[in-house]
């Protein structure tokens, strides 16, 4: 495929919780390596499979040409973004089973928790290079 950039996450773009930690992403990631796609959007319809686009339970972050999903996708991102974050990276050891089941714990309740949007999040004129649609 044509042009496609070495990171992407892909979020829940109404998620409270997914827009929360978009922004620490783009807190965190000082070189602005990553770039950010909604589930819900043109680039995840055309780049993901159709099961990975309609389960929103999930992140999915694209990695220089490998997906990774769930904790390990969050973890991978700690890592990447650095700083102290990356410390928490230790958990990869575990099996990502067991990581995924406190995932899966916050992500079936992250709407009750955190909210819904009735929209996807707009980037602001600062992030917008940072988003693809």
């Amino acid at each position: 495929m044509e042009n496609i950039p070495k990171r992407i996450v892909f979020f829940d773009g109404v998620c409270g919780l997914c827009n929360k930690t978009v922004d620490f992403l783009i807190r965190w990631d000082k070189s602005e390596t990553l770039r950010y796609a909604p589930l819900q959007g043109y680039t995840a319809k055309r780049l993901l499979t159709k099961l990975e686009v309609e389960d929103l339970d999930r992140v999915v972050y694209y990695r220089d040409g490998k997906y990774l999903v769930s904790s390990t996708a969050v973890l991978r991102l700690l890592l990447d973004v650095g700083g102290w974050w990356k410390l928490l990276s230790i958990f990869l050891i575990l099996p990502a089973f067991v990581r995924n089941r406190v995932y899966y714990f916050i992500a079936k309740r992250r709407y009750k928790w955190f909210g819904k949007s009735q929209t996807c999040r707009l980037p602001s004129s600062s992030e917008k290079h940072l988003f693809l649609d």
